[in-house]
């Protein structure tokens, strides 16, 4: 069964490039990105992952760890590394899983309970619904899931601005509208009534009762 907002991340002990880990310790008090790939040296991944390289300090400075997955294993890892840092300008600097069991992509809903077999005799098509952006919490429940086709590349920068509005959703009584970043004027949670937002928020612009439109809580 696939992962849906509000689930438990499966937790699980996998080998990556920078040692074994239990993913639930590993991920501890902070925010994850889990991303993943149906295979090694595909170019459309070696893109995404080279770019998440480049941005990853924007991921540590909102607290949130980022690891990729690949059905291959660690080893193979350290070499398409290099063909990222060479064609990309930036190597991986965060583990990346070594799949090769398939037993994060089957518990994470990405590939059947019935693939078996040895990684090296799937080809990135067999593996093409890989293509998985995970969002987990500290509590460990998924908050965003994005599933993307081989042939289109993921945009790590929607995944940051999620994040932003996810970490100001969860402490403030809020809601987010289309497009919104960080800094731009937010919507009170329909949870609050009026009574409640007067205390909290104080006055607001409502072009309908139910659109009450505030500035950032800070």
């Amino acid at each position: 069964m696939a992962l849906t907002i509000g689930d438990t991340a499966p937790d699980f002990q996998a080998d990556t490039t920078e040692g074994r880990i239990g993913f639930h310790d590993w991920i501890g008090d902070s925010w994850a990105v889990l991303f993943s790939h149906p295979k090694d040296f595909t170019p459309v991944c070696t893109t995404e992952l080279g770019y998440m390289a480049k941005i990853k300090p924007e991921f540590d400075k909102r607290g949130v760890k980022i690891i990729g997955l690949s059905v291959d294993p660690t080893e193979k890892h350290d070499g398409w590394a290099d063909d990222i840092e060479e064609t990309q300008g930036s190597r991986p600097n965060y583990p990346i899983i070594g799949d090769t069991d398939f037993s994060v992509s089957k518990a994470y809903g990405m590939l059947g309970a019935d693939v078996s077999g040895d990684t090296a005799d799937r080809t990135a098509a067999d593996n093409q619904t890989v293509r998985n952006v995970f969002v987990i919490g500290p509590d460990k429940k998924v908050k965003l899931v994005l599933v993307y086709p081989m042939t289109t590349g993921r945009n790590f920068d929607e995944v940051l601005r999620v994040i932003d509005s996810l970490q100001l959703t969860a402490t403030h009584k809020v809601s987010t509208p289309v497009n919104w970043k960080h800094g731009e004027d937010v919507i009170i949670a329909g949870s609050v009534n009026d009574e409640q937002a007067k205390e909290l928020f104080g006055t607001w612009d409502a072009p309908k009762p139910y659109i009450r439109i505030v500035p950032q809580p800070q």
